[in-house]
């Protein structure tokens, strides 16, 4: 087989189809916060921050007057992507900020724009991709907590020295930390147990006190840690209020209200709007985009009621957002999904029209599966695993009601939260696989009836795992399911192997499950029928498999016997095909022509049909190493980041933010 000897000679490369790019179909933002201050000279001061993966996280001096924004870019433009934390000091008015994912802070000073956004360096040079929160202690000192690790860092400005102070929970990766003006510092932890730590900020010693969470369903447990008018630290919890008295909790019948202008949590809103000088107020009026979108109309209110209100339309301009899954919808279209913002996109399929439909759902981060049911089309996203249908016959208004296009359509179950893979069975229901929520373990199997509404969810099929995948066998009037051992974010891996299931969708019970005799049976990452009742899976782990604690595993393929429960055939792919594509979902594609294509993060093969014997179709010149956060800056030019539809001749896909297409030889 000579397909196996292939390098990356110069006469491959030369005989290899040439890829065209389509365009970019999205140019929205994420991590968009607005931040109000004051200048050193005393006027009011508007800055907003937003983060992009195509050209870095920028932030915008916003013209008072006009809504003008004079954008200022990081320096790595491909590393330091998202502003996941971000605090504007009270003090100087100065900004800031922490970036995803290189995990460097970084500083904007609007009283010297000249300095741009100033890159003061590395967070932590430990395991931290992120940072979770930022806060300004009382003598000036910037403290962050991280991701993964939750460890604590101090940083003074003066002297621009970095101490840090490692973990503060050996087993929780998330730590939100938040400083009182009486010297007291403190921290949430989260998200497996959730719970609460005081800190000395001169030694980095902690302890943990007050209530935890230790299960996360119940939503009448929470935790809640601010800063109060009085410059004091509160914890509300489901167990009573306390304040922060050093390094203990002092229990208290009533706590303030939270101050202005704070925040240092895992969200986009600052505790409450601070009033600016000449009593003026701002907050974004597009609010629902807030976060991942395209946020562009503030609203100025004043204190004073005899001043009216008015509006700023800002004028930032977006490089562009990477997409995160496709498929063909109706009109021969491809239909998609931006990686925040969760932006529906159209494309033709010669390019000549790309479409940014906008909100789709509630869901802001990136669908991750769709499917098209009766003309409409079906969206599953990250957070939540919420679903969302678009009618493309019908005008566009997006809501929540049932005369809204799209519409969100909410929740199937309380568990799920990255929705794999979605798939339409014969008798009109929708299914879904989810992986679950943070923290946790088992993922769920649920599915829905558009014409009712009416709604069913599984937990856990299979222990440990969580669907990645989903095929309808016509033969068996069954669905094979492929199983991944994904688990929620924060959490670890709890099993090394993968999982084959038969769910029967009329008993809506599980049939068989098993691994097929696989040693080392990865995740089941894409499901593809082969014909005469045979299935081709794509074994592979993904880049966030691997960053749960999971080994890498080459691709493998395997032909197999639903039916017979048996595996016909099996193989690795070759080591130059490189690792599966970011998560490795929908991987298989069939061609009109019956031939099952496959794809890698730096190949495109065929399939010998009735075979796992395969021959490289397109390969990446270069293939570079990856590590769990090169997808999300698309560093790489040359990358297979999402696998979409076979249309006619031609394998469509996405490198970071760009739409391409392959035209495939001999179909």
């Amino acid at each position: 087989m000579r397909y196996w000897l292939f390098g990356l000679s110069a006469l491959v490369a030369a005989a290899q189809p040439v890829v065209r790019d389509l365009g970019i179909p999205v140019r929205g933002v994420n991590w968009g916060r607005l931040h109000a201050g004051t200048t050193a000279d005393g006027k009011p001061s508007i800055l907003v921050s937003f983060g992009q993966n195509n050209g870095g996280l920028f932030v915008c001096e916003v013209d008072f007057a006009t809504g003008h924004c004079t954008q200022h870019a990081v320096k790595d433009r491909a590393a330091s992507t998202f502003p996941t934390a971000s605090f504007r000091s009270l003090r100087t008015g100065a900004l800031y900020l922490g970036s995803a994912w290189d995990a460097h802070l970084h500083r904007f000073d609007p009283t010297h724009p000249e300095k741009g956004v100033e890159d003061l360096g590395k967070i932590d040079p430990g395991d931290a991709i992120f940072p979770t929160g930022i806060t300004e202690a009382a003598d000036g000192a910037i403290f962050i907590g991280t991701c993964n690790g939750a460890r604590l860092v101090r940083y003074d400005p003066a002297t621009g020295i970095f101490t840090r102070f490692g973990r503060m929970d050996e087993t929780d990766n998330y730590l939100y930390p938040l400083a009182g003006d009486d010297g007291s510092l403190a921290a949430l932890v989260k998200v497996v147990r959730p719970h609460f730590v005081v800190i000395n900020p001169a030694t980095g010693e902690h302890r943990e006190t007050g209530p935890a969470i230790t299960d996360t369903t119940d939503k009448s447990k929470f935790l809640k840690l601010f800063k109060g008018t009085d410059g004091r630290l509160y914890l509300d919890t489901h167990a009573g209020k306390f304040r922060v008295d050093g390094m203990k909790l002092t229990p208290v019948a009533a706590a303030p209200a939270e101050l202005p202008g704070i925040h240092s949590a895992y969200t986009h809103h600052y505790q409450a709007p601070l009033v600016m000088p000449g009593g003026w107020v701002a907050q974004f009026l597009d609010d629902n985009d807030v976060g991942a979108g395209a946020p562009r109309i503030i609203q100025l209110t004043n204190t004073d009621p005899r001043t009216p209100a008015r509006t700023l339309t800002l004028d930032w301009q977006g490089g562009g957002a990477n997409l995160h899954v496709m498929d063909p919808g109706p009109g021969g279209k491809i239909y998609g999904s931006g990686y925040m913002p969760n932006h529906l996109f159209t494309a033709t399929t010669d390019g000549r029209e790309l479409q940014d439909l906008g909100k789709h759902t509630l869901a802001m981060g990136e669908a991750y599966s769709l499917a098209t049911v009766g003309g409409k089309v079906y969206l599953a996203s990250y957070p939540e695993a919420r679903l969302s249908v678009y009618d493309p016959a019908r005008p566009r208004h997006f809501g929540t009601a049932p005369g809204d296009n799209p519409r969100d359509l909410g929740r199937l179950d309380a568990i799920g939260y990255r929705p794999n893979a979605m798939l339409a069975t014969p008798d009109g229901r929708l299914w879904l696989g989810s992986g679950p929520d943070y923290g946790l373990v088992g993922g769920t199997l649920a599915w829905f009836d558009p014409r009712s509404g009416e709604k069913k969810s599984h937990r856990a099929i299979v222990p440990e795992t969580s669907p990645a995948s989903l095929l309808w066998l016509p033969e068996q009037q069954q669905i094979l399911v492929g199983l991944s051992i994904e688990c929620g974010t924060g959490a670890k891996v709890q099993r090394l192997a993968g999982a084959f299931a038969l769910w029967d969708p009329k008993a809506d019970q599980l049939v068989w499950a098993g691994d097929l005799g696989l040693e080392n049976l990865a995740d089941v990452c894409s499901l593809a029928s082969a014909g005469g009742g045979l299935v081709y899976a794509l074994l592979g782990r993904g880049d966030h498999i691997i960053s749960q604690g999971a080994p890498e595993i080459t691709p493998r393929l395997v032909l197999l016997d639903p039916a017979k429960r048996m595996v016909v055939a099996r193989a690795w792919l070759p080591k130059d095909f490189g690792p599966v594509s970011w998560h490795g979902l929908f991987a298989l594609r069939m061609a009109p022509s019956g031939t099952v294509y496959g794809a890698t993060a730096h190949c495109v093969f065929k399939i010998k049909p009735g075979t796992c014997e395969v021959e490289r179709v397109w390969q990446q010149s270069t293939p570079k190493s990856r590590d769990s956060t090169v997808w999300l800056t698309a560093a790489d030019p040359e990358t297979i980041d999402v696998v979409g539809p076979i249309i006619g001749r031609e394998l469509f896909f996405a490198t970071g933010w760009r739409l391409r297409a392959l035209t495939l030889p001999g179909e």
